[in-house]
């Protein structure tokens, strides 16, 4: 079926995108930012409630913990796989059909999760519908988008809110997930999750359009051809500023699928009861709205490299005060709460170089490929984390790998320059 079946979203475009990024009306900015961080709330607070569902889905399925983190890990690699083909359809033809197509995967994912039996059938519900539909409905569309639609000076805090908006969506959807579980059941609570979802879908019509009229305005204005996607992709991979962005956002994929799938099953292996695993995944999206808007503030006003190695260095002291520290109740929320300041607060000012080095009018397919090293990274965090607990019954040993990994992406970030490079492209 092809995706022009939706070209009613195409309509009028050019004329949105000039009143949106002109600012002429104050509330439209304010409207992209609530459909945008509104859908990125719903998707990504479902699926970072999905490691609450782990031990409910062990024990129906019999298929113990490493098998079952196989299907979270392949999820995390294809909610990155795809997120730089759904930001090139959306550079092109439309963010809002990428949308819509997106939140229908993850409903429809999430809904049959818990009919599945087998390892192969955790991985088509989990990793194949319900992450791609995320990646597609994802940050680097809802990022890309934002920046298109809001003035220049209003960018980095609004990509800092959207951002806020999946820290508050982890937030409110744990305690939702608990309480729904206790009500019906974790199955039914996994269904009725997926059906809050539809709530999404009216974000498609305000954030429908794409970059390509911004594109061809850019390219006259600097009297050269706009770049298209092999050309940009070419030119950023060949950029060792890029790619050292993309090394440390590798590590922060690690930490935060490690701590999203299985910070449950520290709390429990920590001895505590099991709604302080719910409440812990609570506090790291609560407090990740204040990191999200704290950061979004700060990239319009220090080197967003600088801000990027001290948040990685922040998350290394952290694990390593943690694993120091008494194993109460107290100290995993605290501990949660500053996991949380440094979640997703990475985004704000990765996005930020991103934009700055390479422009806006192929951001989110950028944008995605280096979402795509940060999934390579949770891939890892989320099989390991399974793995080494299943082969030594303690998670430690991720926690040691996770320490020298954010010393090694802090390092990382400082070489990198952060200057806008001159396009050029083939006549």
């Amino acid at each position: 079926m092809s995706l022009w079946i939706f070209s009613p979203f195409a309509q009028k475009e050019a004329s949105l995108i000039k009143r949106r990024t002109a600012g002429d009306r104050p509330f439209s900015v304010w409207l992209v930012l609530l459909a945008a961080g509104g859908t990125f709330a719903l998707t990504m607070g479902v699926r970072q409630t999905m490691g609450l569902f782990l031990s409910a889905l062990n024990t129906s399925t019999a298929l113990g913990i490493g098998s079952i983190s196989l299907a979270f890990a392949f999820g995390q690699l294809w909610w990155g796989l795809t997120q730089p083909f759904a930001g090139a359809v959306a550079d092109r033809i439309g963010t809002g059909r990428v949308i819509f197509l997106g939140v229908l995967l993850v409903a429809i994912g999430t809904f049959i999760t818990p009919l599945m039996t087998s390892t192969l059938g955790l991985i088509f519900a989990i990793g194949l519908l319900a992450a791609g539909g995320a990646g597609m409905a994802g940050p680097s569309v809802l990022m890309a988008a934002s920046t298109r639609l809001v003035p220049p000076e209003k960018r980095g805090l609004a990509t800092g809110i959207v951002n806020a908006g999946g820290s508050f969506g982890q937030f409110a959807m744990a305690p939702i997930a608990i309480g729904l579980t206790a009500a019906v059941g974790w199955a039914s609570a996994m269904q009725w999750l997926g059906i809050m979802l539809a709530l999404a879908l009216p974000a498609v019509f305000v954030l429908k359009g794409n970059s390509k009229a911004l594109a061809a305005q850019a390219a006259a204005a600097s009297g050269t051809q706009a770049l298209n996607a092999r050309q940009a992709i070419g030119q950023a991979l060949t950029n060792p500023n890029y790619r050292y962005l993309s090394l440390g956002f590798l590590v922060c994929g690690f930490h935060v699928a490690f701590l999203a799938t299985h910070l449950p099953g520290v709390v429990a292996a920590c001895g505590l009861p099991p709604e302080i695993g719910g409440w812990a995944l609570a506090m790291i999206g609560l407090f990740n709205i204040v990191g999200s808007l704290a950061m979004g503030w700060a990239v319009g006003r220090w080197r967003m490299k600088s801000l990027l190695a001290l948040l990685y260095a922040t998350r290394g002291v952290a694990v390593l005060v943690f694993l120091l520290s008494p194993k109460t109740p107290a100290v995993m929320l605290i501990f949660a709460a500053v996991m949380g300041v440094t979640f997703l607060s990475t985004v704000p000012p990765t996005v930020g170089l991103v934009a700055k080095m390479f422009g806006t009018s192929n951001l989110a397919m950028l944008f995605g490929i280096v979402m795509l090293a940060h999934q390579i990274g949770g891939f890892f965090g989320a099989f390991l984390g399974g793995y080494v607990f299943q082969a030594t019954g303690s998670y430690d040993w991720v926690w040691y790998i996770d320490i020298l990994l954010a010393a090694g992406a802090a390092l990382v970030n400082l070489p990198i320059r952060e200057r806008h490079l001159r396009r050029v492209a083939a006549h």
